[in-house]
C-alpha cells in the first residue's frame, strides 16, 4: 500500500517550518474537493503520521494546503496588517495514480517564493 507525506523548509531561515497547518483534499468526480485530513507540520517541518495511507489511499486528484502566511507572521516576518501577504495559503494540486507508491510532496518556501516537487 502507497502512502502519502510532506515536509516544508524555510529557506529564508533555512530551517524546518513547524506549526504549519497543512489541510489535504480530495476532488470528487465533480470536480469538487472535500477535506479529508488536518494536522500540523511538527518541530522538523513533518506531520507525526501520513497524511493518507492503507485502504484511503486510492487514485485521484488532491490538494495539500499550506498556511504559510500564518507561519511567517508568527515567525515575526513584517507583513501589512492592511493589506494581504504576498503568499498566503499555497495550495498544490498533484495527481495520485499508483496506489502502491510512496508520494512525498516538499514545500520550500518564503515570504514571496514556493517550490515543490515530487520527493521520495
Amino acid at each position: 500500500m502507497g502512502y502519502l507525506t510532506t515536509h516544508i523548509l524555510d529557506t529564508t531561515k533555512g530551517i524546518a517550518a513547524n506549526a504549519v497547518q497543512v489541510r489535504l483534499y480530495k476532488q470528487d468526480d465533480s470536480g469538487q474537493r472535500q477535506q479529508i485530513h488536518s494536522t500540523l507540520t511538527n518541530d522538523d517541518g513533518r506531520c507525526d503520521a501520513p497524511l493518507l495511507e492503507g485502504d484511503d489511499f486510492k487514485a485521484g486528484v488532491y490538494e495539500l494546503e499550506f498556511d504559510i502566511d500564518k507561519y511567517f507572521a508568527k515567525q515575526g516576518i513584517e507583513i501589512d496588517s492592511a493589506q494581504p501577504s504576498f503568499l498566503n495559503t499555497v495550495i498544490i494540486r498533484f495527481g495520485i495514480n499508483d496506489e502502491d507508491a510512496h508520494y512525498h510532496i516538499p514545500l520550500l518556501v518564503s515570504p514571496y517564493s514556493y517550490s515543490t516537487y515530487r520527493g521520495s
